[in-house]
């Protein structure tokens, strides 16, 4: 699992001081923290601990394979059983996603609650039922698990602006503009650096009529990415109507 030819992917353990209690009952004490490392180029590793089901999740740390080697324990022990559940998360998600483009909602619904059953922090499976629920008009069930989303750390990775897209279109398709442009300004708050959500947040905008604030988001989204197509097409149409 360690030697020299292969790549490093296995579980690995740390013992690191905490401080429980407060004032005069204030101490230190050793505890144990599992994590799942995975060489990801030459010398560096990715590091992301392990929840109460022995499932990777949270935010990803990289670290040199020196540091792994000399201040981390093997746990070879644990590799099988947790690839095991990686993989059970990973066919979960997958086949949730298979049926909800076919429209078969309830179906990929359970899918997804069975990854996050081993994993509940799992981006994709809590957008996936999110967007099952907002196509059966579940508004307010659909609301409460996207308010979760946005309070995951590894919600804002680049891996996952497609999500936050894909549901701020599903509720502009639904109509709810004004939750779309909460939405989308609550993304951005946490991640502002994405041209398509500008772009999608200036379509939400301009079906409210709210011109100003259309034009605005659409030039966040044109600074971003000169190119944008859809963003030039936008600020075109609206310089031409003199909306702008």
């Amino acid at each position: 699992m360690i030697s020299e030819q292969e790549r490093i992917e296995g579980v690995f353990s740390i013992e690191r001081l905490a401080k429980i209690g407060t004032g005069t009952t204030a101490r230190r004490v050793k505890q144990t923290a599992m994590y799942y490392a995975r060489e990801v180029d030459g010398e560096k590793i990715e590091l992301q601990g392990l929840n109460n089901k022995n499932v990777p999740f949270g935010p990803v740390e990289m670290i040199t394979k020196d540091e792994l080697l000399a201040d981390y324990l093997p746990m070879p022990q644990l590799f099988k059983e947790v690839v095991g559940n990686l993989r059970s998360v990973q066919k979960s998600v997958a086949r949730g996603d298979k049926f909800r483009k076919r429209g078969e909602n309830f179906t990929a619904e359970y899918e997804y609650a069975n990854a996050l059953n081993l994993d509940e922090q799992n981006v994709r499976a809590n957008f996936g039922i999110g967007l099952c629920l907002l196509a059966r008009d579940e508004e307010e069930k659909a609301k409460k698990v996207f308010d979760r989303i946005l309070s995951l750390d590894t919600a804002f990775s680049d891996d996952h602006k497609h999500l936050f897209n894909e549901y701020g279109i599903a509720l502009r398709k639904k109509k709810l503009f004004g939750q779309a442009v909460d939405y989308y300004r609550r993304a951005l708050g946490l991640s502002d650096d994405d041209e398509n959500l500008w772009y999608n947040l200036a379509r939400a905008q301009y079906e409210r009529d709210d011109w100003a604030a259309c034009a605005e988001a659409v030039a966040k989204c044109l600074e971003l990415d000169p190119q944008h197509a859809e963003g030039r097409k936008l600020m075109d149409y609206l310089t031409k109507k003199g909306l702008v």
